[in-house]
């Protein structure tokens, strides 16, 4: 049977990826905790992960496939890996095009320009870093390498950029460190070499109403999209998801544009033989579509959905192809015909103080059989102690349902909240501390 090693292995999505069909037939063995490849700790080094795994590679069964569902470091380790063991996998410069999002932004101008934001980099750590920037207030900035909108601020005059650059200075090495390790793999165009990790991009808002994210992979050349994901915003900044609802809502012409502008962009840039995921804005006014970024991997957070309308956690299409093979995933075989995931949110600091008990967790799912639920925290845990979080808020629990209509998502989502109890001691709202 194939040994499949996974990147980040944890109990949630380790269940998902048993109910994929043909999942009997494969043995899964885990070669990075989440510990050690998500919930990474301050200073941490990409070479010493690369080490790691690769000493655990040697020491148990050959791999015949590497899998990652998880963003930096995983996206860029698992390739690199790959390449190192002969397997199957997209090229190191194709994923790096798209993990820095200043390459990503100078690829997506030179095919998709009616698509792209307007954009340009700025060293935080310059003098005066609002001399390096062009673009006008409002806009966006955020690190050249970074997830779930860690350390990205909407930066609407002085004071802002002020408050967001300070925050930036204390934490981008984070992941900009280790990220500038993986780009010594990696030779990248003169304009991008000089944009290094620790940098920042700052970006013209592109914030629309409608949101989707596009799911797909490209096999041997030809790019595939299996799954349209709508994302509802929240907060003041419209900067926190709330929940994702599959399939998308919005009309299938828009939709067909977007599968037009990254099947472009990702010819273009020659990644191939690998999974992606797009997110888009669209606004209903001008009916311009927006690109906002591309990454280099399935989104996680999507496989329970996938498993309510398709039958199948997508996880299925990240493993045939890190197998090698052409993915065969099916389609509206599930048990319901929409899905949705509900983050659960808190809007200030404080110390959860209550958690959902066993039996009322037992009677929510006794109730909701379908439903899956991850509860992020534990009592006594402080909320600005949480990894990763977005600049404006904490995420607490999330949801996963199936149902009939938007309304029925709607519903359960608030029964199943009726009959999970947290308690939490607030305190300072979430302004300008990062968390």
């Amino acid at each position: 049977m194939p040994t499949v090693y996974v990147v980040g292995l944890e109990p949630f999505n380790l269940g998902l990826l048993e109910k994929i069909p043909g999942a009997d037939d494969i043995v899964i063995r885990e070669l990075l905790s989440a510990g050690e490849a998500v919930e990474v700790p301050p200073g941490f080094r990409f070479h010493d992960l690369i080490a790691l795994s690769e000493k655990r590679l040697g020491d148990g069964a050959s791999p015949d496939a590497i899998l990652n569902y998880w963003d930096f470091p995983g996206s860029c380790l698992a390739p690199l890996l790959c390449l190192r063991n002969g397997l199957p996998g997209p090229r190191l410069d194709a994923v790096a095009a798209f993990e820095h999002k200043y390459w990503a932004r100078q690829e997506m101008a030179a095919c998709v320009p009616e698509a792209t934001p307007k954009v340009c980099y700025v060293d935080p750590f310059a003098e005066e870093p609002a001399s390096e920037i062009s673009l006008p207030y409002p806009y966006w900035i955020k690190p050249i390498i970074g997830h779930s909108s860690f350390l990205g601020f909407r930066v609407e005059d002085e004071d802002d950029l002020h408050v967001a650059i300070s925050a930036i200075r204390k934490h981008i090495g984070h992941f900009g460190n280790p990220f500038d390790e993986f780009m010594e793999f990696v030779q990248a165009p003169p304009e991008v070499a000089k944009v290094g990790g620790c940098h920042c991009i700052v970006e013209e808002i592109i914030s629309a109403d409608a949101q989707v994210t596009l799911e797909g992979y490209v096999w041997e050349g030809r790019v595939v999209t299996y799954g349209h994901i709508d994302s509802v915003r929240e907060s003041q900044s419209h900067s926190s998801f709330s929940r994702y609802v599959y399939p998308s809502q919005l009309p299938s012409g828009v939709l067909k544009r977007m599968e037009d502008v990254i099947a472009r962009l990702l010819t273009h840039v020659g990644y191939d033989n690998a999974p992606f995921n797009a997110e888009f804005f669209w606004d209903a006014g001008s009916d311009r579509i927006s690109l906002l970024e591309v990454n280099t991997r399935i989104s996680k957070s999507h496989c329970p959905l996938f498993q309510d309308v398709d039958g199948a956690s997508h996880q299925k299409v990240a493993l045939d192809l890190a197998l090698g093979r052409e993915p065969d995933f099916p389609g509206r075989n599930g048990q319901w015909p929409m899905a949705a995931k509900f983050m659960v949110r808190l809007f200030q600091d404080g110390e959860i103080t209550r958690t959902p008990s066993a039996p009322e967790i037992h009677l929510m799912q006794s109730r909701y059989p379908e439903a899956l639920v991850q509860i992020l925290v534990k009592q006594g845990q402080r909320l600005s102690h949480l990894s990763f979080q977005d600049s404006y808020s904490f995420e607490i629990a999330d949801i996963f349902v199936g149902g009939r209509s938007d309304s029925e998502l709607l519903h359960k989502h608030s029964d199943i909240m009726e009959l999970l109890h947290f308690e939490v001691g607030l305190t300072a709202p979430v302004n300008d501390e990062v968390h």
